[in-house]
Order: structure tokens, then C-alpha cells, then sequence
């Protein structure tokens, strides 16, 4: 008998193909009555497989009794309650290294969108203004001054790709090896940057760590690019600095409630967003997927796992 995994969202088609493959699925995000499923199957279901955007509640952590791994299609375990998951021997793993250079080129890509204001240029020819006459002039963005918030993986292969752009400065926790000017705090380097780039992991102490105080540093002349999670936003404070100019604009792939975006920043004529495709490329959906049933098949046959954050 094969063993039992619960799927909590909607997968690339190639690892949902390998789960039924490999294993017996219950799609949860399918399942109309929960509790019975719950009843029937939490002494047999050994694994869950999901995305970071949901991680695992707590009422499913709680009632899998036979669970021993949560293994997450992407980087990002924030929605997972890791120290509940240690005290259960539940093993959670993640993606790893596949996706970061996705999620860096997109943030190049939102930046050069953002200030050479692509989207609303593509509306205007298609709209057929252009026959009207031409569009507001947009902003250079050769020679900004770029901060990155979070130098890990993902924030050193964004600064790699826009150093050809301009000077780089990072606020990390501590000093890296790194080529760029380090700022110690977050406030410090909004302040000294036309573009902020936040590419941190999120966690209780990066919640929301962007906020008002943050924006008003940045000022009227500079810009917000949001690739790593939309909890290390204060989305209110955005939404008012981005209505009220007191920046002067936003790009953003990741927000607070997705799929729910508030409808002042979808109005917005100067906000660029995307619906969470950092890693959405047919070459990264692949990695990612292989990367999970690497994480799945070493936990049932006893081994190392290769993605393991517990």
C-alpha cells in the first residue's frame, strides 16, 4: 500500500503528476467534508506536501497524529509553526537555492517596469493614445542608489544583477563578506536609497518591518520593490504613502492576504504588480517540484533529507 499525503494547494502539473504517481493524494483544497477526512485519515496520512503561501495550519499540525514531514514547494516557512513541528518530530522541508535566480530577475524586471513605467506604456499603445500624442516622461533607472533588505541568496543575486545599475547598499542583521556598503539599520537605508528592495525571510522579527516611519525615509523620490513576503509590509502605511505621494511608487509581487490586494494599490497608476510569479518559470516549477519528491522519497525510505529546516 502506498503511503498517504495531503495536498493543500494546487501544484505544477508534473508534481501533482508524481504525487498520484508515487502516492495515495487526498487534495484538501478538493475535499468538501474536511472533518470526515480528518476523522477517517489523520492516523494514516504521513505527509503533507504545500506551498509556502499556506505553510500548514495549526488545527491540521495538531490533528495529523501519524504526520512526519511538511514538505513546502517553494522557500519560504513562515506559515509553518516550526517550533510546534520540532516539538512533534514533524520534519519540515523547503526548495533551496532552485529558485533564486527567478526571484532575482523579477525583481529586475519590477524595477525596470516601475521607473520606465512599461505597464502603463503598454495600456497607452494598445489603448490607441499614442495616436493622441506621447506619454509622460518616465525615470532613469541607470544610476540609482538600490538597498537591499536581506542579503541572503536571494538579495546577493539581486545586488549581482543591478551593480551594473548603480552603487549597492544592504541592511542585513550583521556585516556579510560582500562587496557592497552595509547599513545598520533598516531606517538608515531607506534613507540612503532611490530604490528599497526587500528580499528578507520572513519572521517575527521581520514583521511589518517596513512601515511608515521606513517609507518616510525612503521619501518622495523613491521606490519600493517587495519580492521576498507581503508580512514584512505594513500594506496600510503603503497603501497611504502611495496615495498620498509620499513615495513615488511601488512594485510589488507578494502582498499581506493573497490572493486579496487592496483595490488603492490596483488603482494605482504608479504600482506595478505581478501575482506572486517570482518563481514562476517552466524550468523553476520543474526544479521545485523535483526538489519536494527529493525532500519526500529520503523521508519514507529513513534518509537525510535535502531541503530540511527541522
Amino acid at each position: 500500500m502506498t503511503a498517504e499525503i495531503l495536498q493543500l494547494c494546487g501544484l505544477s502539473p508534473f508534481l501533482e503528476q508524481e504525487l498520484q504517481r508515487r502516492f495515495t493524494v487526498h487534495r484538501w483544497f478538493d475535499v468538501t467534508d474536511r472533518e470526515r477526512v480528518l476523522a477517517e485519515r489523520c492516523a494514516s496520512i504521513r505527509a503533507v506536501v504545500t506551498g509556502g503561501h499556506i505553510g500548514i495550519p495549526d488545527v491540521l499540525l495538531a490533528r495529523l497524529t501519524a504526520l512526519g514531514i511538511v514538505a513546502i514547494n517553494g522557500v519560504g516557512f513562515d506559515k509553518v509553526d516550526v517550533e510546534e513541528a520540532r516539538r512533534r518530530g514533524v520534519r519540515v522541508t523547503t526548495t533551496p537555492g532552485v529558485l533564486t535566480e527567478d526571484v532575482a530577475d523579477l525583481a529586475v524586471g519590477l524595477i525596470i517596469s516601475l521607473l520606465r513605467a512599461i505597464p502603463g506604456s503598454d495600456g497607452f499603445v494598445r489603448a490607441g493614445l499614442w495616436l493622441k500624442g506621447e506619454r509622460p516622461l518616465a525615470r532613469k533607472v541607470s544610476g540609482r542608489r538600490f538597498g537591499i533588505v536581506g542579503l541572503g541568496n536571494i538579495g546577493n543575486a539581486i545586488a549581482q544583477r543591478l551593480v551594473a545599475f548603480g552603487p549597492i547598499r544592504y541592511y542585513d542583521p550583521s556585516p556579510k563578506q560582500v562587496p557592497y556598503a552595509f547599513a545598520p539599520t533598516i531606517l538608515e537605508l531607506a534613507g540612503q536609497s532611490d530604490v528599497l528592495i526587500l528580499a528578507a525571510a520572513a519572521n517575527a522579527s521581520t514583521r511589518q518591518l517596513v512601515g511608515r516611519e521606513v517609507l518616510d525615509a525612503l521619501g518622495p523620490s523613491g521606490y519600493l520593490v517587495n519580492v521576498a513576503r507581503g508580512a514584512l509590509l505594513d500594506e496600510e502605511a503603503l497603501v497611504a504613502a502611495v496615495l498620498e505621494q509620499r513615495i513615488a511608487g511601488a512594485a510589488l509581487d507578494v502582498f499581506a492576504d493573497e490572493p486579496h490586494v487592496p483595490q488603492a494599490l490596483r488603482m494605482a497608476g504608479n504600482v506595478v504588480l505581478t501575482p506572486h510569479i517570482a518563481s514562476a518559470t517552466v524550468e523553476t516549477r520543474e526544479a521545485m517540484a523535483r526538489a519536494v519528491l527529493a525532500n519526500l522519497d529520503a523521508f519514507f525510505a529513513g534518509q537525510s533529507l535535502p531541503g530540511a529546516i527541522v
